[in-house]
């Protein structure tokens, strides 16, 4: 029913352009805040922050390494700070802040809306009996998911808060995804990762886990294939043998 192999016992799935439509809403923020940090900068004639600059250096990241990699694609380097800067500090905590200030507005404006085939999906693996996780880069990952009614499919949650909390290495290292299968008491070998960033399903593919789902929401299913995705699907309720 949930096509996966046999030996997958557990699903481990990022959260933003997964189970929720909220990527497009983190993909402008980051744009409405790099776009008026590099106009402040640069003046009228700034290179504008594009989508590929967001699959390519923040999509999938923690907020800080995000700030950091795309800064660097730039040769703009920032003092670090610390996760508790205002949000006009000229940090690259800082502007992780101020994205996340805009991201937490624009969700209290238009809400959360999850994907129809991932909901689909999520009571199909919890009909199936498979152990079910959420691993998200992002610090607002509890809002979310209660926003969307999502948190009654869920029994482990790691997100940007524990990542940090526990100084976890973000995506494209595996150590989220890790930490996400030790709670529910499983094996890599036996988790499946539901990721629609390329850093995401690099990252399940450096864990070594048994089954690596790539989610094509943004035309990039070749890059999600090349990053070490097994199977790449448009959505979650295409892998539903009854769909």
């Amino acid at each position: 029913m949930t096509g996966l192999p046999e030996a997958i016992t557990a699903c481990l799935f990022d959260l933003d352009g997964v189970l929720t439509g909220t990527a497009i809403l983190h993909r402008e923020a980051w744009k409405r805040t790099f776009d008026e940090f590099l106009r402040a900068r640069d003046g009228a004639g700034f290179a504008e922050f594009t989508d590929l600059d967001y699959a390519a250096f923040v999509d999938g990241r923690p907020r800080a390494d995000g700030v950091r990699e795309f800064l660097r694609s730039r040769n703009i380097e920032l003092p670090e700070g610390t996760p508790d800067d205002p949000p006009d500090a000229p940090t690259v905590n800082g502007v992780g802040n101020r994205k996340n200030d805009l991201v937490l507005k624009i969700i209290d404006e238009r809400g959360v809306s999850p994907y129809p085939g991932s909901i689909r999906y999520l009571e199909a693996v919890r009909a199936a009996g498979l152990r079910i996780a959420v691993v998200t880069s992002s610090a607002n990952g509890a809002k979310v998911l209660d926003a969307g009614d999502l948190s009654k499919y869920v029994e482990a949650r790691v997100d940007g808060l524990v990542i940090r909390d526990r100084h976890l290495k973000g995506k494209p290292a595996p150590d989220s995804f890790l930490a996400g299968a030790a709670a529910l008491g499983v094996e890599p070998a036996h988790a499946a990762v539901f990721e629609d960033a390329q850093s995401g399903v690099q990252a399940g593919k450096a864990g070594g886990f048994g089954y690596v789902v790539g989610v094509n929401r943004a035309d990039q299913a070749a890059a999600l294939k090349a990053h070490g995705a097994d199977i790449v699907v448009d959505d979650l309720a295409d892998l539903l043998e009854d769909r």
